[in-house]
């Protein structure tokens, strides 16, 4: 079983085993390679040690999960126990003698996987998200940017990847949303400063909607979205969401 989930997580994340412990050299570690965090540690422990009958030892696998629910549903299953010699966290052991099927053992490697990553790295792992932008059309002609070309670049917003759907709202005295646009690229070096604006990274956006200045106004967005300001990238509500699909 260490072979197949070996073979799993280098074929997935292209990662391979290290074995730190000096006394224990035995013992395998799967880690990120950024931040260095484990997200899988392999022991072999006696079985009475987990509270089961006999004194042969038996290879279990630590993985971290990101709800404290699902740790006490899990352990309530056969094959599951709370974390072995790691009691921080949401840490639990799984046998793996067996019991638990392969497919949920890499189950739980990937939520591990997730839960562990860093933060640029979680980000990067994230499903598409929906973004309502600002655009100020006293320093750019926002009403006119799709006049001739389906592709522009525009400033990166925090927290924006590429595939993730971008809104732009025109600020007065348009007022309104304008585009529904898709992320085609980020982090794409640009350099650009004045006593209003300093750029120094652009998104590549392609459009797929336009919508007629009246049809999402900033009133309408302040009375039944919720939303008071558009000053910076934030998310949308669903309500919102699926309106802008219709």
């Amino acid at each position: 079983m260490r072979e197949k989930i070996f073979k799993y997580v280098k074929e997935k994340y292209k990662i391979k085993p290290d074995y730190p412990f000096s006394a224990f050299p035995d013992y395998p570690v799967l880690r990120h390679e950024d931040n260095r965090k484990w997200f899988v540690l392999i022991m072999d422990v006696p079985r009475e040690k987990l509270g089961l009958k006999g004194a042969e030892y038996v290879d279990i696998m630590n993985v971290k999960l990101g709800d404290p629910m699902l740790v006490d549903v899990l352990v309530r299953q056969q094959g599951y126990f709370h974390g072995y010699h790691i009691a921080r966290g949401n840490w639990i052991s799984i046998l793996l003698d067996g019991t638990v099927p392969f497919e949920e053992l890499c189950q739980w490697i990937d939520e591990s996987y997730a839960v562990t990553a860093s933060k640029q790295k979680k980000q990067k792992m994230r499903p598409p998200k929906e973004w309502i932008i600002p655009a100020n059309p006293g320093y750019y002609d926002i009403v006119h940017a799709f006049d001739d070309v389906r592709e522009i670049e525009w400033k990166q917003g925090r927290g924006i990847k590429s595939g993730d759907t971008v809104f732009i709202y025109a600020g007065a005295p348009v007022s309104a949303v304008l585009y529904k646009c898709r992320v085609m690229e980020t982090d794409i070096p640009y350099h650009y400063s004045d006593e209003n604006l300093t750029i120094t990274e652009v998104m590549r956006i392609k459009l797929q909607k336009r919508y007629k200045p009246s049809q999402f106004t900033f009133e309408k967005l302040k009375e039944k979205y919720g939303i008071y300001a558009v000053r910076g990238p934030r998310g949308i509500p669903d309500s919102l969401s699926e309106a802008l699909k219709k």
